[in-house]
């Protein structure tokens, strides 16, 4: 019998061939460049395709030249310009457009006058990751002032110069701050150009027929808020909005989109979309409106996506222990208890996901510490004092394929992984790519595949984690791959990670040490995941790295062809002293945090700490315990372990979980923060988890209030997806405003330990009647968008706005 293809098959052929490989389904990201300097992204960093056959077009404002045989994009801006464009270009039969913005930044002089020679003289700072060769200063004129320039976003940042191997604190700037080693470094505080209120706020959205009706309103108190098609720049996705979609009536600009109606192929809407818009007019631009949408709607609580995750981090050995039957600490006569195994596996894990105790405390993704196989022998630290450790942490890892023994089988981590997913918890495996244990097979079978302890010198390249940082060891024991132009190594350890994925189904990772691996490395893997990976996956695979450096360094790493987003350590340096320091005003805080949605974008993938497995517990600092000055603190954890004495100080971990949960970027709980464990540097952030009756009334209160935090950012989803509007950010006080297509939330914040009672007004569009108390429940009544509240002493309050 002769097949004869219907008309609606030979359609659904058509549209595969269309729109197939080529078509580009990673969302582009804005390019952030200087007004009149070059600056180069390589291609396959922006987005995924099969062809990178890219034509650009011409822009008035910006050269583009792209090279395609080495795959790098060339931008130059105007020396002038100042705002957002699009810069278009064609992939196969499509066109797309990047947005693109630009800033005519800020210089300032740095001076400092020697009181003896030095051969070199530099300046170095968190603004450059520390780098003390690139900033050189110089004394021109003879005067004996060295001097030097550089452009700075507005933030506070941390500086010294430095003088052939001395490091030297500003003599002339007594703002400075202990770094933690016995030293100063200097302050150097940027504060944000007022600009007014220039803002593109959500409006609201709504089905017209078979039109779906986005509206936004633009705000500019300095240049007028009346506005033209011309202003508005939008995009679906990649692809530029036509104007005959936009409409504009004063400062209100509305977007009318095809749903299709019965006729679904007519839709401008696939299962997922992105619309962005921006105002730019006059040389400012607003910031950038992100509506995720999910078959057709406004992002809600219907379906997960990456934006919604909350990430609890555990370590498995000291979590739960659920077979005590499979427990051998190690024996060793050096080996103290803190530093051996204590019990917990994947039994324990599956016991308190089966429990409900992440779904009581809102949590849906978790993040386990590595599960790979790791010595039954203790090691020697290389730093005084010479402590013994095991590897019940996991980052020793002795296979590429066996589970750790202790914490159970590859069948019970299947187990683990599923057992999750029927709770809709999502999991992150913490892959160690960086070395191996010595102990490692591949260790002895490629010992070309690593590079040298002993540098040219004679000096051992040990934890020299800048000067050598893609090369330097942690350990002895612990050799490091050498990725750096080694093909062979890449492909393994790439394989091995995609391995790991098929055979458990986890949803992704948990980077360790990504700065010290070649971004080929993880350009490579992330290829493989989304060739091997994610075509059987309704969601894209997660990739979170830990990066400690400058935000030009971190964010090298952050884009399509890498890492989803890496954590936040950056804000979470300026958020700790904010929190805990009297002084430090939340306009810093604030600064900070305008900065890194510049930098990552307003609507971001990043991680949000408070602690973690790598810094103290947030309580041992609000306890007094230890100065927040304090970055390493292991012999306080060895001889005197924080324990708190002041019941009033979880009040400061609660407000600043409230802080955590209500900003973009993605939560991280680091396991028992959630009711106020304490500690001090590791092993002793690693104390064995506590559950129930362990806890104390005062540590069961502070549960209880962060169950209530976490989940009203998990049934919010302003709190998930919306835009940031400052209303205060002063010496105690910071309140700011989260808004979706859905709903407004205003969070309110004092860090201050008498009560204050707070006069806000919100924008007069906005409409506002009354106010909910999410975490309290009590209403506040709104009379011409102006609200009177009460915050208790170290309080908060998260109200809905209706």
């Amino acid at each position: 019998m002769k097949f004869i293809k219907s008309p609606l098959i030979i359609l659904f052929l058509f549209l595969n061939s269309t729109f197939g490989q080529n078509v580009i389904k990673d969302i582009i990201k804005p390019v952030n460049l200087i007004a009149g300097k070059m600056d180069s992204v390589l291609i396959t960093d922006m987005f995924y395709s099969t062809d990178y056959s890219a034509k650009f077009d011409t822009n008035k404002y910006i050269e583009v030249n792209y090279n395609k045989s080495s795959g790098i994009i060339y931008f130059k801006t105007d020396k002038n310009f100042s705002g957002l464009t699009l810069v278009d270009f064609n992939l196969g039969s499509k066109k797309y457009s990047i947005l693109v913005r630009s800033r005519v930044q800020q210089k300032f002089k740095f001076k400092f006058k020697p009181e003896k020679k030095y051969n070199t003289l530099t300046l170095f700072g968190s603004f450059n990751g520390w780098n003390r060769r690139n900033i050189p200063m110089k004394d021109d004129n003879g005067d004996g002032i060295f001097e030097t320039e550089i452009t700075l976003e507005p933030g506070r940042y941390e500086y010294k110069f430095y003088g052939d191997g001395e490091e030297i604190v500003d003599p002339n700037n007594p703002d400075k701050k202990s770094n933690g080693f016995g030293d100063f470094n200097s302050l150097f505080n940027v504060p944000e150009q007022n600009l007014g209120k220039l803002f593109l706020h959500t409006g609201s959205q709504k089905i017209s027929g078979n039109k779906s009706i986005f509206t936004f309103i633009y705000e500019n108190d300095k240049d007028g808020n009346d506005i033209k098609p011309e202003n508005v720049i939008a995009l679906l996705d990649n692809q530029k909005l036509d104007h005959k979609y936009i409409s504009t009536n004063k400062n209100v600009v509305k977007f009318s989109i095809s749903t299709g109606g019965r006729q679904a192929l007519n839709s401008q809407f696939k299962s997922k979309n992105l619309l962005r818009v921006a105002i730019n007019k006059n040389g400012s631009a607003t910031n950038i409106q992100s509506v995720n949408i999910i078959n057709g709607k406004p992002a809600g609580n219907d379906n997960f996506e990456w934006n919604d995750g909350i990430i609890y981090s555990l370590m498995i050995d000291r979590f739960s222990d659920g077979n005590k039957k499979i427990n051998k600490p190690i024996i060793h006569d050096s080996l103290f208890a803190k530093a051996n195994y204590m019990g917990g596996d994947f039994q324990g894990i599956i016991n308190k996901i089966n429990e409900g105790y992440f779904d009581s405390l809102g949590i849906n993704t978790l993040w386990i510490s590595p599960v790979n196989d790791n010595p039954d022998q203790a090691y020697k630290e290389s730093p005084a004092p010479h402590r013994w450790y095991s590897g019940y942490h996991g980052y020793w890892p002795i296979s590429s394929y066996d589970v750790e023994d202790q914490f159970g089988t590859m069948k019970k981590l299947k187990e683990l992984i599923s057992t999750a997913h029927k709770h809709k918890i999502k999991v992150l495996l913490d892959f160690v790519a960086n070395h191996v244990h010595q102990d490692h097979p591949i260790f002895k079978q490629h010992p070309d595949w690593f590079g040298n302890l002993i540098l040219p010198d004679g000096r051992k390249n040990l934890r020299l984690w800048d000067e050598q940082r893609l090369t330097t060891w942690f350990e002895p024991y612990l050799p490091k791959f050498n990725f750096v132009g080694s093909k062979q190594v890449i492909d393994f350890m790439t394989s091995n990670a995609v391995w790991w994925l098929k055979q458990t189904n986890a949803d992704g990772f948990r980077q360790d040490a990504v700065k010290h691996i070649t971004n080929e490395f993880w350009r490579e893997l992330t290829k493989k995941n989304k060739k091997e990976i994610e075509p059987d996956r309704r969601i894209s695979i997660f990739q979170i790295g830990e990066t400690f450096g400058s935000y030009e360094l971190i964010n090298s790493y952050v884009n399509n062809g890498q890492l989803s987003a890496q954590f936040n350590f950056n804000l979470y340096d300026t958020a700790l002293p904010t929190f805990l320091d009297k002084k430090t005003s939340f306009q810093v805080l604030d600064s900070e945090l305008k900065k890194s949605f510049l930098v990552y974008g307003e609507n971001n993938l990043m991680g949000n700490i408070m602690d973690s497995h790598d810094k103290n517990r947030f309580m041992a600092f609000a306890d007094g315990d230890l100065d927040i000055s304090q970055w390493s603190a292991s012999e306080v954890g060895w001889n005197n372990p924080p324990a708190v004495d002041n019941p009033a100080n979880y009040n400061k971990a609660k407000l600043y979980y409230a802080y955590m949960n209500t900003i973009p970027g993605l939560p991280v709980i680091y396991y028992g923060s959630e009711f106020g464990m304490s500690g001090a540097s590791d092993p002793d952030n690693r104390r064995m988890m506590r559950f129930g009756s362990e806890l104390s009334k005062n540590e069961r209160n502070m549960l209880e209030d962060v169950r209530k935090i976490i989940n009203t950012r998990k049934n919010h989803p302003a709190l998930r997806y919306g835009d940031f509007l400052t209303l205060i950010a002063d010496e105690s006080i910071y309140a700011y405003i989260r808004s979706d297509m859905n709903e407004r939330i205003l969070i309110a914040l004092n860090k201050n330990e008498n009560p204050r009672k707070l006069k806000l007004e919100v924008p007069q569009f906005y409409n506002i009647k009354t106010a909910v108390n999410l975490v309290g429940n009590e209403e506040v009544n709104i009379a011409n968008n102006k609200l009177e509240i009460e915050l208790d002493g170290i309080g908060y309050k998260i109200l809905l706005l209706k």
